[in-house]
Formats: structure tokens, sequence, C-alpha cells
């Protein structure tokens, strides 16, 4: 037989070959690789004669200790808050962090998952744009891979989001308990899961509420302009929204915009709350009321599921959902107009 190759090895083991270059290397406590794999490890390669010293060079030659992070949009609050918790726990690693933006675009998704996996990253985080999993359950198949923030349902393909239904119907049932019953929600991408889960949340408090609400659900894109224009639509409705669901922080930003520029006053005219949080709703006037995601936690985690699976030659499997929070500021009024 010719020259025993990691390949070889790691084939037999049934684990990577990162996995098997950790251990032989002496590494296998440091990168929690178990016992009871270690142990395998050696045996099959003490019975190969293996030496440990080849799999320390295959380890330097294969490792490039840096993952990719694949944002729609890294200008976006939301994607830029994500990026910097996942950046933070990936020093912990000693891994870097190479940031793409696919500007919403399937092809440029795609596009830069092979130009990450081309560049010999590790393992890869992922907000998805597309709507069907199939090729990124092709790509799991060939490197490890976690979802944030966007995921599918149907798949088995890893993830860590918030639980967004919880969180707008929170928020929903916040509304109606103050006697709203002509709410405006300004969704986001309607074929993304975020955006689903969040107007299911608000239709399903609606319903479990059992008092009768017009509640006008439009727009299509997580963006100023889509909050602008949806606003300065919505107001002319009849009945008038008392109450504006604006689904993302920059949703917001184009509700106030359109807002300000009708001199609609809040909360005295419309009452305003917002999915996602960030410092400067604090510095609005008024304050604004908003679901709180725990965009650090979710970063943090993937981060962490992808270096334990890395480490492991485990394939990532994990699916969180993480609890938001409502904050409660001072742009939400009591309302006792009629339907």
């Amino acid at each position: 037989m010719g020259k025993i190759t990691l390949e070889y090895l790691a084939k037999i083991a049934g684990y990577s070959k990162t996995t098997v270059s950790r251990v032989l290397s002496g590494k296998g406590d440091k990168y929690r690789i178990s016992k009871d794999a270690q142990q395998l490890i050696h045996s099959i390669a003490e019975q190969e004669n293996f030496k440990p010293k080849t799999a320390a060079q295959s380890l330097r030659n294969e490792l490039s200790c840096s993952v990719a992070l694949i944002v729609p949009q890294i200008s976006n609050p939301f994607f830029a808050e994500l990026a910097s918790a996942t950046i933070a726990e990936a020093q912990r690693y000693d891994y870097s962090v190479m940031i793409l933006d696919t500007q919403e675009s399937v092809e440029l998704e795609k596009r830069e998952v092979q130009n990450a996996i081309k560049r010999g990253v590790d393992g890869i985080i992922l907000v998805p744009c597309g709507n069907t999993p199939g090729y990124l359950e092709e790509v799991s198949r060939q490197i490890p891979l976690v979802l944030t923030d966007r995921y599918f349902p149907s798949s088995s393909t890893s993830y860590v989001s918030t639980n967004n239904y919880d969180g707008a119907y929170q928020m929903m049932k916040h509304l109606l308990d103050l006697g709203h019953r002509n709410i405006l929600c300004i969704q986001g991408l309607m074929a993304s899961v975020t955006s689903k889960e969040r107007v299911r949340g608000c239709k399903q408090a609606v319903k479990d509420s059992g008092e009768a609400c017009n509640l006008y659900v439009k727009g299509n894109a997580y963006s100023v302009e889509n909050g602008y224009v949806a606003t300065r639509i919505g107001i002319t409705y009849q009945p008038r929204p008392t109450a504006i669901f604006a689904m993302s922080s920059t949703i917001l930003l184009g509700s106030v915009q359109a807002l300000t520029e009708q001199h609609v006053r809040v909360p005295d005219d419309i009452s305003l709350v917002s999915f996602d949080n960030n410092q400067y709703m604090d510095y609005l006037n008024p304050p604004v009321s908003r679901v709180s995601q725990p965009i650090s936690l979710i970063g943090q985690t993937a981060m962490k599921i992808l270096y334990e699976c890395i480490c492991s030659g485990r394939k990532p499997t994990s699916q969180i959902l993480m609890t938001p929070t409502i904050i409660r500021r001072n742009s939400v009024s009591l309302c006792d107009v009629d339907m």
C-alpha cells in the first residue's frame, strides 16, 4: 500500500481531516474532542503507522482559522450588530471573520458562498435571502454551515434565530390591550420566514383577542423606502389606522419620516411601534416601543455552534429560536376611537 494520508485515516475513523489532525497533534482536549474519538483515531493511526508529525503538518496546511459571515446588507443596523457579535465570539477562538454582502440577491449569495469555500474558510454563517433551502443543504454537506435570522422551517439545516412569531404576538397584544382596532403592519420581504412569522403572530393575536379589528398588512422590503411609502399610503385608509407596527428598524425610520412630513403626531394622532431594538430609538421624540431581538446572543451562539462543529468534524444540526423581549416607551397611547 502507498503512503498513508490524512484523508485515508479520516475516512476510516469517520471524522473530518481537521479533527484527525487535531487529535494526532495533541490538541484533542483543547478543541473539546471526545475521549472516545481521540482513542479511536490514535488506535487507527498506530495500526497504520501514521506519524503525529505528519498530522501536525497537515493541520497547518488545512486550517485557515477563518469563517465567512454572509449577510444581505451590512448597512442594515441589525446585520451590523450581528457581525459585531459574531466577530467578538470568533476572536475568543483565535478565528477571523470574512464578511460578505449579498445585497438581497440570491445569485450573488450563491457566488459569495462559493467564493468563501474557494478561499478555504473552515465554516460559514449565513443570512439567506432565497426562498428554498435546496442548494444550501448541498453546501452544508461540503462545509459546516449555520443560518442566522432567516431560516427554513422544513429543512434540517442548522439555524439560530429569534422567535419572531412570539415577538409580534406580544407587541400586537399590547396594542390591542390599549384599545387599538385599526392597525397598519408594515412587513419586510414577504417571502422571508421572519416576515411571515411576524405577520402570523399579529394575526393570531387579533384572533385570540376576539375583537373585531382592521389589520392592514402592507410592504415587501426591510428598507426605509418601504416604511416611508407604506406609511404615506396607509394613513389615507378608511378607517384610518390608530397604530403602525413597523416590522424592522429600517422600516421604522421610513415611517417616522412620512409621519413627520404629514404633521402626524406620535402618539397623539397615531401610535408607533417597531420590531428590532436600536439605541437611537430612545432618542426619537417620543422614544419608540419595540420588540428587542437578542442579536448579540444570536451571533455568539451561531459562532459557538460553528466552531464546535469545525473542531469535532460533526455537521451542525442545532435549530434554535431565541425569545425576544418587549421594550415599552412613550410612542403608544390609549385608543378610544370606535371602528
